[in-house]
C-alpha cells in the first residue's frame, strides 16, 4: 500500500503534469518536423541533386524471393531522420536560447522600491516635525 501512496504523491506533483504535457507536445512537434523534412525540405534538395528521392536510397543485401522480402539497408531513411533530428535540435536550442535571454533581461532589470503612498509621505513629514521639536 505504501508504493501506491508514494506513486500518488509523485503523480500529483505539478512537475510531473508539466513533463507529461511537454512529452505530448514534443511528440506532436516531432510529427510536424518529420512531415516538414519529408514533404517540404527533402523534395527540393532531391531536385537540386538531380531528381533524387532520399527514401529510395538503399543497399540491397538479398533480393526478394517468392517466400521472403528483400533485405535492404535503407540509408536514405536514415539521412531523412538525421535531418529531422537536426531541425528538432535547432528548434529546441532556439527556444531555450530565447528563454535564457528573457530570464537575463528580467534579472538585469533594476528593482526600484515601491513609491510611498500619500499617507506614508504625510507620516514621514509628521515624524520629521516631531524630531525638530
Amino acid at each position: 500500500m505504501g508504493y501506491l501512496k508514494d506513486f500518488k504523491e509523485f503523480a500529483s506533483k505539478g512537475n510531473v503534469v508539466d513533463l507529461a504535457v511537454g512529452l505530448v507536445i514534443g511528440a506532436a512537434f516531432g510529427k510536424i518536423v518529420s512531415s516538414f523534412v519529408g514533404d517540404v525540405l527533402m523534395p527540393p534538395i532531391g531536385v537540386l541533386l538531380g531528381g533524387v528521392n532520399f527514401t529510395d536510397f538503399k543497399i540491397v543485401l538479398a533480393e526478394a524471393s517468392e517466400t521472403a522480402a528483400a533485405v535492404t539497408i535503407n540509408y536514405g531513411n536514415f539521412i531523412q531522420t538525421v535531418f529531422d533530428f537536426l531541425i528538432i535540435a535547432f528548434a529546441i536550442f532556439w527556444v531555450v536560447n530565447v528563454m535564457n535571454k528573457m530570464k537575463k533581461k528580467e534579472a538585469a532589470a533594476p528593482v526600484s522600491p515601491p513609491t510611498p503612498s500619500n499617507q506614508e509621505v504625510l507620516l514621514g513629514e509628521i515624524r520629521d516635525l516631531l524630531k525638530k521639536k
